[in-house]
């Protein structure tokens, strides 16, 4: 296990070394200068140069790639061209709405995931599981900039029942977490189902039944206990995605989260932000499949006796 802990560090840190590297060197082949883009189009060429020399611009890619390195390697990340603060503070002020968001919408997806899962499961080719099997393709497959508009006109435009924009109360969340929620959603209800399909027919299913437990504790405490790897892997890795759906979402939404600010900063080639946010993303993604791995090999004594 301890073997198996230390080569999957090592692989999550090729990885992160990997992002880090990409990031630079994506950023760096966007045409446009940084330093113009900051100052205007009518800037004086000594301004120009004089802001490139502070940030370090004027150097060549190697010497900024080595830089960068050295610096992201003590989590600094420089300061940002516009808005003249640590890049790293942003990204970490921006990070809290992002993590609330996703995890508003992580709560959501399970819980509903899982509860149509179950009813879909327990009543197989009814017009229950017909209903839930079409919202699961829906929620799959329609765009989540989409949805965002269309909850927007709905519940902002004509109800005014929720804010469409910004995160001044807890019912602006509501429709971006939902927004954000659905793909995780269908991918859970269809796990659920295709496990409890798959359980409710063992012999210890149809044992508990014989002892005479209700419906509710056959399901609950025992066909749902030996379906959740699977759920919990998956789930686990889908929760690294909602960050980078969270960019869309939080664009529509105007939710003032890392998705919103790496936009902006792709946009302005703030070299300093988008490496930032990245490289934070790309770290609690490799983090999450860390754990989501080790906790598998924990649940599962067929892998736990493999590594």
């Amino acid at each position: 296990m301890l073997r198996y802990a230390l080569r999957r560090l090592a692989i999550s840190a090729l990885v992160l070394f990997g992002a880090a590297t990409v990031v630079f060197f994506a950023m760096r082949a966007v045409s446009g200068d940084p330093a113009r883009a900051v100052l205007g189009p009518d800037a004086d060429q000594s301004a120009v140069d004089a802001l490139r020399q502070e940030y370090g611009l004027d150097a060549t890619i190697p010497v900024q790639y080595l830089r960068f390195l050295e610096r992201a390697s003590v989590l600094d990340f420089g300061d940002s061209f516009r808005l003249n603060d640590s890049a790293m503070n942003l990204v970490l002020t921006h990070l809290t709405a992002t993590a609330a968001l996703a995890l508003t919408a992580f709560v959501i997806a399970l819980l509903v995931g899982s509860a149509l899962g179950v009813l879909a499961a327990t009543r197989p080719n009814s017009f229950a599981d017909r209903i839930v099997s079409v919202l699961s393709m829906l929620t799959q497959s329609l765009p989540s900039f989409w949805v965002g508009i269309m909850l927007i006109l709905v519940f902002s435009r004509f109800l005014h029942l929720l804010p469409s924009s910004g995160s001044a109360s807890p019912a602006a969340m509501i429709m971006p977490a939902v927004t954000l929620a659905l793909p995780l959603l269908s991918v859970v209800l269809r796990l659920v189902r295709s496990g409890l399909l798959d359980v409710l027919h063992e012999d210890y299913v149809v044992t508990a039944r014989a002892k005479g437990l209700s419906e509710f504790r056959v399901v609950g405490s025992h066909a749902m206990r030996n379906m959740l790897i699977p759920v919990v892997t998956v789930a686990g890795l889908e929760f690294g995605s909602l960050l980078g759906g969270a960019v869309i979402v939080e664009t529509v939404f105007a939710w003032p989260g890392i998705g919103r600010l790496m936009t902006d900063a792709i946009a302005a080639r703030d070299y300093s932000i988008v490496q930032a946010c990245v490289i934070t993303v790309a770290a609690i993604f490799i983090t999450i499949n860390l754990v989501v791995d080790l906790l598998y090999v924990r649940l599962d004594p067929r892998v736990r006796e493999s590594v």
